[in-house]
């Protein structure tokens, strides 16, 4: 029996909570297409992002650690990979739309730069007095601009609705429709995808600090959200300790937050009595969130990482070597254009040299911006393997 998009939708509406975002009720695309017959429109975005360009260079992004630093330290796209999961956990709790919720989640991170957190810092710089650079609205630039996947339109095409929520932490959110409202927060299915990524990279960056030994567990006891769980796991399992100990505490952290979001969103939504998906958009808050103690355990945890794991002399001083290398070859760009080929040099003409310069390096791995580096200057670099290993004997 062949299943059809009609059929699909129509489950969707039985099966799905009413304030869930309804494929069938999708406010379209900017560039108007025929339906799928066998998909949704949210599943039909999911294989756009997964077929893109932007979505496989995430391998080669930093997450916190300059990629090819350690064969275990997550990358963009594990941190991405892990993020749509746990986006998928909570939705289907809630009885949300987990294709749209799940694609919001892999698309998110798609505008992210070479380097992490240093990189976007840098870029910004760079970019001051051209209007910044922000990773959210780059993501969106990236779906509707930058990928060149069809011949009848540029960028994706994705529908409203994974478009709105990659605009994370917007003031107001427009309508796709011709004079359409604003509307104060943006779907449910996005709300959970936000703080999926937080969730996501609370707990695993501290799990890959930990690993990289720049965190030492002593340093996690006046942590509320650290401590409260080890307690949990060393009753439990009081036969548990190092590395596997870590790991666990990490597991059951992941855990603990996911459920208590899971309780405090459902609780919101039903207060709030919303009963549709505009309804939700139309709220005066959003409804995804935290409980109270939780959130204020997730402030501190924050904090702790960007004292002592984001700004570590390790992490940092790599990161800010090779922004350093990043600011050069922005700027060999801006002095000689015809560096970035024919292709990208006939961008100029709609965004201007700083925004396409911009689009070329943001979109950069990190290897491939060292790479860049080496050719345009001339110099030869070695191997982040080798010059890990080399550094690790220096620290011996």
């Amino acid at each position: 029996m062949i299943r059809t998009r009609d059929e699909l939708e129509a489950q969707e509406r039985v099966v799905l909570a009413s304030y869930a975002q309804k494929s069938g009720d999708s406010e379209g695309r900017i560039h108007p297409e025929p339906k799928h017959p066998h998909r949704t429109d949210y599943q039909r975005d999911r294989a756009r992002v997964i077929h893109s360009r932007a979505f496989r260079r995430l391998e080669y992004k930093t997450q916190v650690f300059l990629n090819g630093t350690g064969d275990h330290l997550r990358t963009r796209l594990t941190h991405t990979f892990e993020v749509a999961n746990i986006t998928r956990t909570i939705a289907r709790a809630l009885g949300l739309n987990e294709d749209l919720a799940e694609v919001i989640a892999l698309a998110h991170d798609l505008g992210h730069p070479p380097f992490g957190h240093t990189g976007e810092e840098t870029l910004d710089e760079l970019m001051c007095d051209h209007g910044g650079f922000d990773h959210n609205e780059q993501s969106l630039r990236v779906v509707d601009v930058i990928e060149l996947r069809y011949p009848k339109f540029p960028g994706l095409n994705l529908s409203h609705e994974v478009r709105e929520g990659l605009q994370k932490h917007a003031r107001f959110y427009e309508s796709a429709k011709p004079g359409g409202k604003r509307t104060a927060h943006p779907s449910l299915e996005a709300q959970v995808a936000n703080l999926a990524d937080e969730i996501t990279y609370y707990s695993h960056d501290l799990d890959d600090g930990l690993d990289f030994k720049l965190l030492e567990p002593k340093q996690l006891a006046g942590l509320e959200a650290w401590s409260v769980t080890e307690v949990q796991v060393r009753r439990d399992f009081p036969g548990l300790k190092g590395a596997d100990l870590r790991a666990y505490v990490i597991r059951c952290l992941i855990d603990r937050q996911v459920a208590d979001v899971i309780r405090t969103s459902s609780a919101r939504i039903e207060a709030a009595g919303v009963r549709s998906a505009d309804d939700v958009r139309a709220y005066s808050r959003p409804l995804i969130a935290y409980s109270d103690s939780l959130r204020r355990a997730n402030v501190q945890l924050r904090k702790f990482l960007y004292k002592n794991l984001y700004y570590h002399p390790r992490v940092a001083g790599a990161n800010k070597a090779a922004c350093d290398m990043l600011g050069e070859v922005f700027a060999a760009y801006l002095k000689k254009p015809e560096l970035l080929g024919e292709a990208t040099a006939r961008r100029m003409d709609d965004g201007g040299l700083h925004r396409t310069v911009f689009d070329y390096v943001s979109g950069m791995t990190d290897r491939y911006l060292l790479d860049e580096h080496a050719r345009l200057f001339k110099k030869s670099r070695k191997p982040a393997a080798k010059r890990t290993a080399k550094s690790a004997r220096r620290k011996k």
